[in-house]
């Protein structure tokens, strides 16, 4: 939210020129905190408990509200009656409704119960009816929607908000599950949120330059084709040489691939959708960039694990399961990655084997996810940027 509400503001203080720029220097910001997080969560994790990454969160979040409470000074133009009736009340619960039984029924299909059992049945569906309404909800009924439904009939905007949803997907599934990856490995959590640093840092790197690159040219139309190329390359990289025997450096080099394509498309299209549309609807468009991110994390990270979990399952059964025992050990590393490392050798090599099938099931799905984000990034057209303000 507090991402959101920077960059809509800055969108009205700095020409699109400059924009990029200065959208890169706030995600340079964005990717320093990512790279910080993940090595202190995972100290967290294995110091005291993977609950306390979550609560040692608390006293900065308390504090930024206080701040916020006590510096921010917005003018307010309307009473709160008024300020409550602009709310999207019913376009927000129908879009969570949807998601959330969508995600319960993608989470535990083959994972918890059967796919063919009840739950599947009805959840998918009302996933399916909720969403409709919220698309009704948008077009028809909310003055001021979450996302606007006919702006998206905009080709650049379309294009933008669809790049930006499933490259999300895929950025955020091999985030997930990288850290995975190396725990299989025998590697601790805080060794394996080092390793994820080189994304950070190529996600600061890739805003910054594409920035800076949006100001000196005022284009943006082929280095949206080209951070589309890298991401494929990097998620192709990764579905191709990420096992157990993989040499040191090359996943360094992966994720910073994939760090700098996504960190170049988040200020790219940012960019192409202000550019595609009039001032007075740079807000409302800068909310559905933020949307379409935040729903194509989520979703993102729950396809992965339904690919992993169903995959997992299905390798540990087909490697083990003829062994006495099997099904103890097959709850018992399902449960906990590090249930691994104790196992014997009459057990470990079918495990592992198990583990990679799964990772490399997650690998290729984001490689679908970037392929189609670089073939809907090439539907967007070049906009002007302007120099001032006014857009002239």
């Amino acid at each position: 939210m507090q991402g959101q509400c920077l960059t809509t503001t800055s969108s009205d203080l700095i020409p699109l020129r400059r924009r990029g720029l200065w959208q890169g220097f706030g995600n340079v910001a964005f990717g320093l905190g990512s790279g910080i997080g993940g090595v202190f969560g995972g100290w967290m994790h294995d110091a005291f408990s993977w609950r306390w990454a979550f609560l040692v969160q608390v006293p900065a979040v308390l504090l930024a509200a206080v701040v916020v409470y006590f510096r921010v000074n917005i003018p307010v133009k309307e009473t709160g009656k008024d300020r409550i009736r602009r709310v999207d009340f019913l376009g927000a619960f129908t879009l969570v409704a949807a998601l959330v039984l969508l995600l319960l029924g993608l989470n535990s299909g083959g994972n918890i119960v059967p796919w063919n059992h009840p739950l599947i049945y009805v959840s998918l569906p009302l996933a399916g009816v909720f969403f409709a309404t919220f698309i009704y909800v948008e077009d028809k009924i909310a003055t001021e929607p979450v996302i606007p439904v006919r702006l998206l009939l905009n080709r650049t905007v379309a294009s933008a908000c669809l790049v930006n949803w499933f490259d999300s997907m895929a950025y955020f599934s091999y985030l997930y599950y990288a850290p995975v990856f190396f725990q299989v490995q025998g590697h601790s959590a805080t060794f394996a949120g080092v390793r994820l640093i080189p994304s950070s840092i190529g996600a600061s790197v890739g805003s910054l330059g594409t920035g800076y690159l949006m100001k000196k040219t005022g284009k943006y139309y082929l280095y949206s084709i080209a951070v589309g190329v890298i991401f494929v390359l990097a998620t192709s990289l990764m579905a191709a040489f990420l096992n157990l025997n993989v040499p040191t450096w090359s996943p360094f080099l992966f994720f910073f691939l994939a760090g700098l394509a996504y960190g170049g498309m988040l200020t790219i299209t940012l960019l192409a959708l202000i550019a595609a549309v009039g001032h007075e609807h740079q807000a409302v468009v800068t909310s559905a960039s933020y949307a379409f991110r935040s729903t194509g994390s989520t979703l993102g990270i729950t396809i992965a694990s339904a690919v992993f979990q169903n995959m997992l399952s299905a390798r540990l059964w087909a490697r083990i399961g003829d062994k006495d025992g099997a099904a103890d050990i097959i709850a018992q590393v399902r449960d906990s990655i590090g249930a691994i490392q104790h196992l014997s050798d009459k057990w470990r090599g079918g495990v592992l084997d198990a583990y990679m099938d799964a990772l490399r099931g997650v690998w290729i799905t984001t490689l679908g996810m970037t392929m189609i984000g670089a073939v809907i990034g090439l539907f967007m057209r070049e906009h002007v940027l302007h120099t001032n303000l006014q857009r002239k």
